[in-house]
């Protein structure tokens, strides 16, 4: 598995079903950059607890409604309508190029939050997974799986 999170989230992102479960995680409400980064945690050992759990959350949440989510929701607005004008669709594929950009920017971030936590003292990344998504609405407990699955490389 890759070292660093932007690489061990692209690697599990294209793995087979994972890209579908975290759009699936993702409507329920689940950050699919909180949820790969826990996925990475739980598979480098680290323990999970409420105070990291949090900690994650404190960096998440302003970069995602701030950066992410109006990119995300510009992209998405002009989705039907690009589809009939090549200078707009151009113009949406930087926005989208753009929001992958803070996809990445916000998993350095989290990154370098859990820079310091021990590794090696944890066996089963189920809690990581499940401390992330706890709260979600109608929570698909399959695509939670499909990613636990994935991450862990079995």
């Amino acid at each position: 598995m890759s070292s660093d999170l932007w690489s061990f989230s692209l690697s599990t992102y294209a793995r087979p079903g994972v890209e579908q479960a975290c759009l699936q995680l993702q409507s329920a409400g689940v950050n699919v950059c909180l949820l790969l980064c826990a996925a990475w945690l739980g598979q480098r050992g680290v323990a999970c607890n409420g105070q990291r759990l949090q900690q994650l959350r404190s960096v998440v949440e302003p970069w995602d409604s701030d950066v992410v989510q109006p990119l995300r929701a510009l992209r998405m607005q002009w989705k039907a309508i690009a589809m009939n004008d090549t200078e707009l669709n151009a113009l949406r594929e930087q926005v989208k190029t753009l929001e992958l950009e803070a996809e990445r920017h916000l998993l350095l971030r989290l990154e370098r939050s859990a820079q310091g936590w021990p590794q090696a003292e944890a066996t089963d990344l189920s809690l990581w997974l499940e401390g992330v998504a706890a709260g979600a609405a109608h929570l698909d407990r399959d695509a939670l799986h499909q990613l636990r699955v994935a991450a862990s490389g079995t």
